[in-house]
């Protein structure tokens, strides 16, 4: 027979183990959040906010859309979005593994007229055009939150590490959303790159506070425009907003267009449709290719992403070639099924004869020829 003396050593080696465990779970979630606040990147303060205070688009503190859209969620009565994201019946994930490429060498090319895109999921987009190479809302983490616990997770991991990559003459962000500007890509491209990264104002803040020398910073606001050897980067209109933390649209938003000396892109960033496309496609038009943003829309938010047929539209309002989708497929960030976007769009570019490319993660598109679009993503659905 056990002494009592044994049972309140066990009781007490109990609770001490016990403890211990407790306090290892606070150190990996100390651990695990040690990132959060650089996470949350800085803040508008001196010759910066000087700056933005200027801009058409900035007043009482924060920027704006110029017609006033609205950025909140959209009432619905008789629906419970909490519900419905636990319990809705959307299939918002494949049912196997996306198909994902390893880009191949281009192909030699006249310098004059090369213009490729290699899609890397969701926004993460590498242009190469006349011989230079941009790379649009570069992200690589598993994560796209300001914790690694938490957060809408990768469904397919990226096609390339960044230091694989090749040499890079700028980068471009659209808006300071976790989707398309990352604390850990930055660091990383600050490794293995040494281009400028071209935002809109307020983004550099960000930037600045994780380490990014003052000369790789170009902060501009719309119709702003900045030289990168042959090639001329603008700033243009979106539809949306911004925020990392509790404080929202404290940092511009923007699209981008990427020209050369003849050949011409477009790319969304995030945004809602309106009239802004038929003015970006009269001053800057015609495109060669747009990227537009077909993934993480609904009801609820109806002004800040497009729709699918939406992004159709907007694509005919730019005077736009090669419509190239993004924005879908590698983070689950909506309600509606994972390959409802891109079926909705190749329906609506096959009703109203718009030249469509929807490449795999990886795959290169070459703009004057692009690959038939063969419906991989419905084998994978």
């Amino acid at each position: 027979m056990r002494k009592p003396d044994d049972r309140e050593l066990d009781r007490a080696v109990g609770a001490r183990l016990w403890r211990m465990a407790g306090l290892a779970a606070v150190a990996g979630l100390a651990w695990a959040a040690r990132d959060v606040p650089a996470q949350l990147g800085g803040r508008l303060a001196g010759a910066r906010a000087e700056r933005a205070a200027r801009s058409p688009r900035f007043r009482d503190g924060t920027f704006h859309n110029p017609s006033g859209t609205r950025s909140t969620m959209v009432a619905d009565p008789g629906r419970n979005l909490v519900k419905e994201l636990i319990f809705g019946k959307q299939k918002r994930r494949p049912g196997s593994a996306v198909p994902v490429l390893r880009p191949a060498d281009p192909a030699p090319a006249d310098p004059a007229r090369e213009l490729n895109v290699v899609w890397y999921g969701h926004a993460s987009t590498l242009v190469e055009i006349e011989g230079q190479r941009v790379l649009l809302d570069p992200v690589w983490s598993d994560r796209c939150s300001p914790s690694s616990l938490v957060g809408p997770r990768r469904i397919h991991e990226p096609p390339v590490r960044l230091d694989e990559l090749p040499r890079l003459d700028a980068i471009l962000i659209s808006h300071d959303h976790y989707d398309h500007l990352d604390l850990a890509t930055v660091r990383g491209l600050l490794a293995h790159q040494s281009a400028p990264f071209l935002v809109p104002l307020g983004v550099g803040a960000h930037l600045d506070r994780w380490g990014v020398p003052a000369d790789r910073i170009v902060e501009l606001d719309w119709s702003e425009s900045h030289r990168v050897g042959g090639l001329t980067l603008t700033a243009t209109a979106a539809q949306h907003f911004s925020g990392r933390g509790l404080r929202r649209d404290g940092t511009l938003w923007s699209s981008w267009v990427v020209a050369g000396a003849q050949r011409k892109l477009f790319y969304t960033g995030d945004s809602g449709y309106f009239d802004g496309y038929a003015e970006i496609g009269a001053e800057h038009g015609p495109f060669d290719v747009t990227l537009m943003q077909i993934g993480a829309y609904d009801r609820a938010w109806p002004t800040i992403h497009m729709f699918p047929e939406e992004a159709v539209a907007a694509h005919l309002d730019l005077r736009g070639g090669l419509l190239v989708p993004v924005h879908w497929a590698t983070f689950n960030l909506a309600l509606h099924d994972w390959s409802e976007p891109v079926d909705r769009l190749w329906a609506e570019a096959k009703a109203r004869d718009v030249r469509l490319a929807v490449p795999r993660p990886g795959e290169r598109v070459v703009v004057d020829e692009p690959p038939a679009v063969d419906g991989w993503w419905q084998a994978v659905a």
